[in-house]
């Protein structure tokens, strides 16, 4: 028998995180963990209130699965009684940790994938005035890879701020849907000449069909407008990449879909991440093999880490070990 453990955590950030949409200063994550002969498995989710979710409201998610999980629901059923989200994908990383502790075997191996190496990773530069980020972009310009939060007015200054101060970094822009078809046509160029390498989710996810009539002078990748696999035939006529969040594909088992789907349609890959604690990057750490950016910075973002967490040296991330996850 399968029992089930849910709840509510809220880690502290090191310090205000701002992007288009407003402000947080808290990891407000749900941790769920499934029992079975001795095993544990457990997964963690962040519910999004851009896609009306809540800690609350994930949690009573999952509960109101509890007699089906005990009498015997498995991961693959869960796909069909659950939609994609936050309370899936808590729940799907928790059975596939389970299953990896009562077979004692990697996670990657029972999903058939490549062992995950240590990679590097963006770091996130939270939304500001030109001088904070840029002091921002001073104290990370030793990181090789910086993910720029934009809003709309100001944002050249912004990024020319930043550039200037990291002039060997790579840059990735974020407008978290804050931007119209307008700014994209007046700043895209300009952002080339800045050395940006991508844009993510310029226009909101209701208007980006706009996209396929614009210019791409920089690379552009769908987040917000990227669920799952099906949302892929028409982003392809947008988007040059798209990133993968466990939390919007709803777990493991779907973004392992949403991969190959991508590389059928020639698809660029991002894995990103909510901000969240290393319970929440160790699943996606398996998607990076086939990634060409990874966003998995959660964990450098809170004033603490849970323990054990992933191993962090600058912006190189390792492999999770199996006290933590898989």
């Amino acid at each position: 028998m399968t029992r089930l453990a849910v709840r509510g955590e809220s880690w502290p950030l090191a310090q205000v995180f701002t992007i288009s949409r407003g402000s947080k200063k808290s990891a407000d994550v749900v941790v769920c963990t499934l029992h079975r002969d001795g095993y544990s498995g457990r997964g963690e989710s962040m519910p999004y209130p851009r896609y009306n979710e809540s800690v609350e409201g994930t949690v009573r998610e999952i509960e109101g699965l509890r007699a089906e999980i005990e009498a015997g629901l498995d991961r693959m059923e869960l796909q069909t009684r659950l939609p994609p989200g936050a309370a899936r994908n808590a729940l799907d990383c928790a059975f596939w940790d389970l299953e990896a502790k009562v077979a004692a075997t990697p996670v990657h191996k029972l999903a058939d994938l490549p062992a995950p190496q240590p990679v590097q990773t963006a770091y996130t530069i939270s939304l500001d005035t030109p001088e904070k980020m840029a002091a921002a972009a001073a104290t990370n310009a030793h990181r090789p890879l910086l993910k720029i939060k934009l809003a709309g007015q100001g944002d050249l200054e912004r990024v020319a701020a930043i550039r200037q101060h990291a002039p060997n970094s790579k840059l990735i822009v974020d407008a978290n849907e804050g931007w119209t078809a307008d700014i994209v046509e007046r700043s895209a160029d300009e952002l080339a000449q800045l050395g940006v390498a991508l844009v993510e989710q310029p226009l909101p996810a209701t208007d980006d069909a706009a996209l396929a009539q614009l210019a791409h002078p920089v690379p552009f990748c769908a987040d917000e407008s990227c669920h799952i696999a099906a949302d892929l035939d028409q982003l392809a006529e947008r988007y040059e990449y798209i990133n993968i969040k466990l939390d919007k594909s709803g777990g493991l088992t779907e973004a392992l879909t949403l991969v190959a789907k991508a590389r059928e349609l020639e698809l660029g890959l991002m894995v990103g991440c909510m901000v969240a604690t290393s319970l929440s990057m160790a699943p996606a750490m398996l998607l990076t093999a086939e990634a060409e950016y990874i966003d998995l910075d959660g964990p450098l973002l809170l004033l603490e880490d849970r323990q054990p967490g992933l191993r962090c040296e600058g912006s190189t991330l390792y492999p999770p070990t199996p006290d933590l996850w898989g």
